[in-house]
């Protein structure tokens, strides 16, 4: 019993990335979530979605969305708060993940590495939020980890800003660089919600001005910064489950 259960530690030990779990974590919970909300809209359609060119390539019903917790006008998001978080890992359709989740790999890890994983997911949970605050309090009905991503832009400017290191002129240059992108992309393409992308970088310029770009090193770091990962974490469950038990209730 006692080898087959190292076995299997070690066994899944090989199977989980060992490096920027977080980020990994985000990226796994958003792929299901898709899934799931795909399935839905099949279930609910008879069809998958292929109409209307490439961008709505896999859409997501919009009432499969509003009931899987789409953030909707502020009204109904301070009656269903949890739409501020659950909002954040929703997608409306292939291309929108895949872009999101592309974006996440290639800057996520390097936040990850610097600030720690339990900071790291608080910073991206409450950047997500601040984006979808401002979205909500400009009536708009939105979806997906753009806020939160550009909350994660919005650290690393921060952070670069004024510092003139061959490595941190590098990184500043990969910011500007994705700015631009989902600049253009957000003037170009109808139904990007730029008020969720300004909301989320203003969050996390400020968080990345306010939080020490570094591991926890001492004792109490580590449990201040552990308190805002789990909070993030929890604030992530009980949204989920919330936005579940609302959609038992109706039936």
């Amino acid at each position: 019993m006692n080898f087959s259960l190292a076995a299997a530690s070690r066994s899944l030990g090989r199977l989980m990335p060992t490096t920027s779990p977080a980020t990994y974590a985000i990226l796994t919970l958003s792929c299901l979530i898709f899934g799931a909300s795909l399935l839905a809209t099949i279930s609910q359609n008879g069809a998958f979605a292929m109409q209307g060119g490439i961008l709505n390539f896999g859409a997501i019903n919009g009432g499969v969305l509003q009931r899987l917790g789409a953030s909707l006008p502020l009204g109904y998001n301070i009656e269903q708060p949890w739409r501020f978080v659950t909002a954040i890992f929703l997608h409306g359709s292939i291309l929108h993940i895949l872009f999101n989740m592309w974006v996440l790999m290639d800057i996520g890890p390097q936040i990850e590495e610097m600030y720690g994983s339990a900071r790291y997911l608080f910073i991206y949970v409450v950047t997500g939020i601040g984006g979808y605050s401002l979205s909500s309090f400009f009536g708009h009905f939105s979806v997906g980890g753009s806020g939160a991503l550009l909350g994660l832009i919005g650290v690393l400017l921060a952070i670069t800003m004024g510092r003139r290191s061959a490595g941190m002129q590098m990184l500043r240059s990969q910011v500007i660089r994705w700015l631009i992108y989902i600049a253009v992309w957000g003037l170009l393409f109808p139904g990007i919600d730029n008020m969720a992308h300004i909301g989320g970088f203003v969050s996390g310029f400020a968080l990345g001005k306010l939080m020490a770009d570094r591991p926890p090193a001492s004792p109490e770091e580590r449990k201040r910064a552990y308190a805002m990962g789990w909070a993030a974490a929890l604030a992530v469950i009980v949204s989920f489950g919330m936005a579940a038990f609302t959609v038992l209730q109706r039936r």
